[in-house]
């Protein structure tokens, strides 16, 4: 649209003001306007209608035939548009009170409710939304705008993201608690084999982790079985079935009066937890004050 075709709004809403009020005088109160400035947003819009809407007199104020053709088609548009407006802003208020995010299985199982407890204390009307995913899941998640952001593993740099490290998640050895693998300082991996072993699916961001760790140096390890969830693996090693690798917050929600856990050396294997959302796309200030409880709870 070019400047000489835009909509004289203004002049517009003057206009109908002086229609209904009959007068400009109670349309500029009515608009909180001075006589001067009525009256020149009217002269404004006959000059681009290259009409005149009104003819004055000492005592009336009447419509032209123009005017009169025009009234009712300018109402429906500005009702029309207010209608819109409404509705864009109510949409606007219910995304202040709904907030989407995404985590690990892992994460929400075990700090995210205690993040989720403090915010409703100073967000009570915001509704929350949980994917609680897996790592590749949370990426599409992300990048389709779907959340507005994710805590998962950092896997990979992406362009298209903005990415802030939380913690360093070390892999750790779960067995039934007195097992004779408890009763060791120290814990290698080479120390595994001859074990039935759980592992996670391929698909998993931990099981690529642990692979890219081994890169090889595994091949004599026993994984007996595979699951798709890190808490399967758990309760595999809970009933004594296997022995179980997992992130170390992953064990947090498991009872840690019946299960041991030991660090594993030579190669000790991480993970990186963090936020992503994405790149240049401003968080919502619900899902800022989100992100920083998220923040707190990690440091």
């Amino acid at each position: 649209m070019n400047y000489s075709s835009r909509v004289d709004f203004l002049g517009l809403h003057a206009f109908v003001a002086i229609a209904d009020r009959g007068s400009f005088r109670d349309a500029a109160t009515h608009l909180n306007l001075s006589h001067t400035a009525i009256s020149h947003r009217i002269r404004k819009l006959e000059d681009e209608l290259g009409q005149k809407l009104f003819v004055r007199t000492s005592r009336e104020v009447r419509l032209t035939q123009a005017a009169v053709d025009l009234l009712p088609k300018v109402k429906q548009t500005l009702a029309q548009l207010a209608s819109s407006m409404d509705e864009l802003r109510r949409a606007g208020e219910g995304r202040h009170n709904r907030l989407s995010i995404a985590c690990l299985p892992t994460i929400a199982a075990g700090r995210l409710p205690h993040i989720l407890k403090r915010f409703h204390e100073t967000h009570p009307e915001v509704f929350v939304q949980i994917y609680d995913q897996s790592a590749s899941e949370i990426s599409d998640l992300v990048e389709r705008g779907t959340v507005e952001f994710g805590v998962t593993i950092n896997t990979s740099h992406r362009w298209d993201f903005d990415t802030e490290v939380l913690v360093d998640d070390p892999f750790v050895l779960v067995c039934p608690m007195g097992h004779l693998l408890t009763q060791k300082d120290r814990v290698e991996w080479s120390d595994l084999e001859g074990y039935p072993l759980i592992r996670v699916s391929q698909h998993s961001g931990n099981r690529m982790i642990i692979d890219d760790a081994l890169a090889g140096t595994g091949d004599h390890l026993v994984w007996r079985y595979e699951a798709q969830h890190l808490q399967t693996a758990i309760a595999m090693a809970h009933a004594g079935a296997a022995l179980a690798v997992v992130p170390q917050m992953a064990f947090a929600s498991a009872d840690e009066e019946s299960l041991g856990l030991r660090q594993l050396h030579n190669p000790q294997v991480t993970r990186q937890i963090g936020i992503v959302s994405r790149r240049g796309v401003p968080l919502s200030p619900t899902a800022t004050a989100l992100r920083n409880l998220v923040r707190e709870a990690f440091r």
